[in-house]
């Protein structure tokens, strides 16, 4: 899958799992649509889009196996990462340990993970 669509995938599932899982109403940035995305995000998107990917693959697809725990925790590492590529200072939020995220943000990012475990499947 090119990463645009990688990209896309993840930010789609993003705001899926923000309308799902947030309480309340969100913030606009949450759920800003993929066409008014900062190029930034999008590039952080993809590039975690692709770790997932080579997760899966490395592992044979037998990190499906994982709990979604662990899947989420994978997501958000990898976010993180990205978050310290793009900005010198990140804001706290930006870089907080999983364990620290919000229930919500937490199973969004086991959305993440099995929206593109269910797509990198379909590709084979």
């Amino acid at each position: 899958m090119p990463q645009t669509n990688g990209a896309r995938l993840f930010r789609e599932t993003w705001i899926a799992g923000v309308r799902k899982h947030f309480p309340g109403e969100p913030k606009a940035g949450y759920v800003t649509p993929w066409d008014e995305t900062p190029e930034w995000e999008r590039r952080a998107a993809g590039a975690v889009h692709d770790q997932v990917v080579q997760l899966l693959d490395v592992s044979d697809g037998n990190a499906s196996r994982l709990s979604r725990e662990q899947k989420s925790r994978f997501v958000a590492t990898c976010w993180t990462a990205q978050m310290y590529k793009h900005f010198e200072n990140p804001k706290p939020g930006y870089v907080a340990d999983w364990s620290d995220l919000p229930d919500w943000q937490q199973e969004t990012d086991a959305d993440i993970f099995e929206a593109i475990e269910g797509s990198s499947t379909a590709q084979k």
